[in-house]
């Protein structure tokens, strides 16, 4: 069973990501983890999974009840989990001069680039390694530099910053989140750099990167365009992230007495947090309605295939408003980008968000079962926990730490599923059939 199980890229994702919450959860229970009286297991698992899966939510206040190993495990654990624990296996056998089986490239293949782009995988995944650090480090410094000069912090809380930040993972070493930087713009910047950036996918992130040094040596470029997947990326997240950020500030954020440079400052960086990073400069739960909703359609999307981010992605939204326009408009192709879209990436990508919609509705329907007398609990705080899970998002509004324990064992398994994705974990679970006959076509009247 095991052999058959494991014989799937799918099953291998889902096992290593629950092998990495196994073990972080049991470093977390150590003794020299915690700082206080000690934490309960469900609590500790429900960090460990919200680590591994850089989702943010959190039912206790890691910087006031894990010491500084403690923060350590959980910025290891969400370091592995941004890249994939099968990324760093790869790159240890190859460092071992160890053969990888083809189900084992199969599964960190398909977890960054698409199936004809990958080219010499380890060669990528060290290349993807050195990006990783290279921007986490430029952000450390620069978040370093800011807070020394409020006397915020030092080397460490800027490191578990930046490395939080670039993997979409939204924990914070500060109580209030980044509430205290609302007035700080070069530090608000330098964190929304690094979500953006990571939430862009590793396979377009290579070729921007690719391309700008070539611009800068004075290189002659290639004379082929920018790939659809790098152009519809881009500009998908550019209009989610501006329009966002647009939208929120007609909405009048609650800073909106400061003045308008502060709002706007506010809007942004809301905007681009809900794509699945999960910091917060203000205070959610004193959101209007309109501005949660909003947040909520953010959360859903989310970041893009191949990144630390959660989420249906951009590139799923982008296919799937294609094929609306398309039947809509009588044409029997999907065109995304003056480009065709294959029909079985149209149907993996309605197939997708179908899953995903389902998910969310059960999560609701239990969420109002479990947490239904929970005090603070309104339905829209409810609604709003649960996107924030499947979307690997982690803003909340209050609702986390009064959850019951049905309520957070749901949040565990949603934030699981978010972040592995939906398909991948109902491919992983289920066999599909072996078709020896077909039915008889009959029509139904629709609309």
């Amino acid at each position: 069973m095991w052999r058959k199980l494991l014989s799937r890229p799918e099953a291998l994702l889902v096992l290593s990501f629950a092998t990495l919450i196994v073990v972080g959860t049991g470093l977390l229970a150590l003794p020299a983890a915690q700082a206080g009286d000690p934490i309960p297991l469900l609590d500790l698992w429900f960090t460990a999974t919200s680590a591994v899966c850089v989702t943010g939510l959190v039912t206790v206040d890691p910087p006031t009840v894990y010491s500084r190993f403690g923060l350590t495990v959980i910025m290891v654990l969400f370091q592995l989990g941004g890249l994939g624990i099968m990324s760093f296996g790869v790159l240890a056998a190859q460092l071992f001069r160890k053969r990888m089986t083809f189900v084992s490239q199969a599964a960190v293949q398909s977890a960054y680039f698409e199936s004809q782009a990958a080219g010499n995988l380890g060669r990528a995944l060290r290349y993807i390694l050195l990006l990783t650090l290279a921007f986490e480090a430029g952000g450390a410094l620069l978040l370093y530099r800011e807070l020394q000069a409020r006397e915020a912090g030092g080397l460490f809380e800027a490191t578990f910053l930046s490395i939080s930040a670039f993997c979409n993972a939204g924990f914070s070493v500060y109580p209030d989140s980044l509430m205290r930087f609302a007035d700080a713009p070069v530090f608000l910047g330098t964190v929304m750099v690094l979500i953006v950036v990571g939430g862009l996918g590793y396979s377009v992130l290579i070729e921007v990167t690719s391309r700008t040094t070539r611009a800068v040596r004075r290189r002659p470029q290639s004379t082929v365009r920018w790939t659809l997947q790098t152009r519809v990326v881009l500009g998908v997240s550019a209009g989610l992230l501006f329009g966002g950020a647009a939208a929120l500030f007609l909405l009048r954020m609650p800073s909106s007495e400061t003045g308008y440079g502060r709002q706007a400052l506010d809007a942004l960086f809301q905007s681009v947090t809900a794509r699945t990073a999960g910091f917060n400069t203000i205070d959610i739960a004193g959101l209007p309605m309109a501005a949660l909703l909003l947040l909520m359609a953010l959360m859903f999307i989310g970041g893009s295939p191949g990144s630390c981010a959660g989420g249906v992605k951009t590139t799923t939204a982008a296919v799937w408003a294609a094929r609306l326009w398309a039947r809509l408009t009588g044409r029997d192709d999907v065109v995304l980008g003056q480009r065709v879209i294959p029909n079985d990436i149209v149907r993996r990508a309605t197939l997708l968000l179908s899953v995903a919609g389902a998910w969310n509705i059960i999560g609701l329907v239990i969420l109002s079962i479990s947490e239904g007398q929970q005090p603070g609990a309104n339905f829209e705080f409810l609604v709003f926990e649960q996107f924030s899970a499947f979307g690997t998002v982690g803003l909340s509004a209050g609702v986390t730490p009064t959850l019951s324990a049905a309520g957070k064992g749901w949040i565990i398994l949603t934030m699981f599923v978010g972040r592995l994705g939906a398909l991948t974990v109902a491919l992983a679970v289920l066999r599909p059939p072996r078709t020896l006959y077909h039915y008889p076509r009959e029509r139904l009247m629709l609309g």
